[in-house]
């Protein structure tokens, strides 16, 4: 024997949980977002006129494809040369020597910002850092790492040697760390 409300109810069921699934987003269990959904790009408006003379029983046609306009790129990220405050360094150490030869340069406590956020981003200030792709080593990263050898025999072990080098680079390309950090900022590198 049948039961009349299975079907009734079964159903609802399978409503109900259609529109869940609609509504419900179901890899995460949140509301589901339209924009989630949307497509990437606006796709192009296609119309379709017929224009006519019906007393004279002629007949025009026309297709027309209207391409939306493209929203505007985001404008690239400028090359500010901000960086955050670095502090004080501990004496002795890379960062130490580093703010002297800023000072020394006459370039101001921003520049000295600028070089430690630039040479924390390339390579934490460690005298042995060696890029494994490009080859590119020591605090600056020079590339070859053996253009280092113009400020000293012992750019290999030497943060002031480094250092030295890497001011001379960036003065003569850049202008100053702030230069420098602005470029990598832009492009990713410097």
């Amino acid at each position: 024997m049948r039961r009349t409300w299975t079907l009734p109810v079964f159903s609802f069921l399978a409503t109900l949980s259609f529109v869940m699934v609609s509504v419900i987003d179901p890899t995460s269990g949140a509301a589901a977002d339209v924009e989630t959904y949307a497509p990437a790009e606006r796709a192009p408006v296609q119309q379709f006129a017929v224009e006519g003379d019906v007393e004279h029983g002629v007949e025009t046609a026309s297709y027309e494809i209207i391409e939306p306009e493209p929203e505007p790129a985001p404008a690239p990220a400028a090359a500010s040369g901000f960086a955050p405050p670095a502090g004080t360094p501990d004496p002795g150490t890379a960062q130490a020597i580093a703010a002297d030869m800023v000072a020394a340069r006459g370039w101001g406590a921003g520049e000295f910002d600028c070089l430690v956020a630039l040479w924390n981003k390339e390579s934490g200030w460690n005298v042995y850092a060696m890029n494994p792709y490009s080859g590119a080593y020591g605090i600056p990263q020079s590339l070859p790492g053996n253009k280092m050898a113009t400020a000293g025999a012992d750019w290999q072990t030497n943060p002031a040697t480094q250092i030295t080098w890497g001011l001379n680079y960036i003065q003569g390309r850049y202008g100053s760390p702030c230069g420098a950090w602005g470029h990598s900022q832009q492009v990713g590198w410097y």
